[in-house]
C-alpha cells in the first residue's frame, strides 16, 4: 500500500495515527516536552504521537531543533520539562544506556561508527543487549561464550543482509564508502532490538538511486522488525514517499502534523521554508510553492517558485 493511501485517525489525545493502528497503545507518546539553554528555549511544547507500525517524519527549516528533540528522546539531553511514554513506560529518570535498552535505538546526523573495527565488530556491539555471557566466560573462553559468539556471527550476517552488506563483514567500517557507513549504522541500531528507531538524515550522502533503495528498505525494516520509525531528513523524496505522517518543527515548536499531502500545501509550512509573504503569493499563484521531492538551487530561497528539498540539519 501506498503512503499516500494510508489514512490517519484522530485518537482521544491530541495525536493522529494510521487507521490500521487505531486501537494499538502508541508505540511513544510525548507530551509538553521542551529544554531550555540558560535562557534560551530550544523546543518547547513538543508533542507527538507515534504507533507501533507507523513511519513518521520531523523536518523543518535549519536549526528548527529537529536534533535537539531526538537527544531528548534518547536523553543525551534531561528535558526541562514534559512527558516521553515508550510503550506506555515513562522514561523520566532513565539514561542513555537505560533508554535504549527499553527500546530506543538511533543513528546520528555526523556518523559515529567504530571506524577501526569491522563491519561485523559494528553490529556485533550493537548486539550488547542480547549477548548472555559474563567476563570471566568470556576471558577464559568457555563453550557458551563460543555459543554466544556463533549466534552473534550469525545475527550480525542476517542483519548485514538487509543492506546487502553481508559481503563487507571484514571490511574496517572506516573505509567504507559514506552510504555505506550510513546503511551500517542503521544495521547496528536494529542489533539493539529496538522498539523505535529514530534515523537522524539517513539518506544524506546517497546518491538517488541509494535513496531509492533506502527507502524500499525503511518498510522492510518497518514490516520485519515490527519498529516505529521516526526520521528527520530534508530529501523531500524520500519524506514524501515513505512518511505516512509527517510533523514540521520551526523555532522549537511544532507549527504543522499531518499527512505527506496536507503538509504539502500547508502555508504555515510553506512560509517556514520559504518566509514571510511567500505562502501568500503562492495561495494566489495556486500551484507554486508546495513542499516537493525536489529543489532548484539557482531558486533563491524565498522566491515565488522556490521549493523545498535537500536542505542540511543544523540543530
Amino acid at each position: 500500500m501506498s503512503n499516500k493511501d494510508i489514512k490517519l485517525v484522530q485518537l482521544p489525545s491530541p495525536n493522529f495515527v494510521p487507521e490500521r493502528d487505531k486501537d494499538k497503545p502508541l508505540m511513544l507518546e510525548v507530551s509538553h516536552l521542551g529544554i531550555d539553554f540558560g535562557g534560551l528555549t530550544a523546543v518547547n511544547e513538543f508533542n507527538i504521537g507515534i504507533s507501533p507500525t507507523e513511519i513518521a517524519g520531523l523536518i523543518g527549516p535549519n536549526g528548527a531543533g529537529k536534533t535537539t528533540v531526538f537527544n531528548l528522546l534518547t536523553k543525551v539531553y534531561e528535558p526541562t520539562r514534559g512527558t516521553i511514554l515508550l510503550d506506555g513506560k515513562d522514561t523520566h529518570g532513565m539514561n542513555t544506556i537505560q533508554v535504549n535498552q527499553a527500546g530506543i535505538a538511533r543513528t546520528f546526523q555526523n556518523i559515529r561508527l567504530f571506524d577501526k573495527l569491522t563491519v561485523e565488530d559494528n553490529v556485533k556491539i550493537g548486539l550488547h543487549n542480547s549477548i548472555k555471557y559474563h567476563m570471566p566466560t568470556g576471558v577464559f573462553r568457555l563453550p557458551k561464550y563460543w555459543k554466544e559468539e556463533k549466534k552473534a556471527h550469525e545475527r550480525a550476517m542476517e542483519l548485514l543482509s538487509i543492506f546487502d552488506m553481508q559481503d563487507m563483514a571484514g571490511y574496517i567500517a572506516g573505509s567504507l564508502p559514506y552510504g555505506a557507513q550510513r546503511r551500517l549504522e542503521i544495521v547496528r541500531a536494529l542489533a539493539t532490538g529496538p522498539k523505535l528507531l529514530l534515523l537522524d538524515e539517513p539518506a544524506a550522502g546517497m546518491n538517488p538511486s541509494e535513496t531509492s533503495e533506502l527507502m524500499e528498505n525503511i518498510e522492510k525494516i518497518r514490516d520485519e522488525f515490527h519498529v516505529a520509525i521516526l526520521l528527520i531528513e530534508h530529501d523531500m523524496n524520500l519524506v514524501m514517499g515513505v512518511c505516512e505522517s509527517i510533523a514540521v518543527l520551526n523555532f522549537g515548536e511544532i507549527i504543522a502534523k499531518g499527512t505527506p499531502s496536507d503538509i504539502q500545501n500547508n502555508p504555515k509550512v510553506i512560509e517556514a521554508y520559504l518566509g514571510s509573504g511567500t505562502a501568500g503569493e503562492n495561495a494566489d499563484a495556486g500551484k507554486e510553492g508546495t513542499l516537493t521531492g525536489s529543489s532548484d538551487a539557482s531558486k533563491p530561497a524565498g522566491s515565488p517558485d522556490a521549493k523545498i528539498g535537500g536542505r542540511k540539519e543544523g540543530a
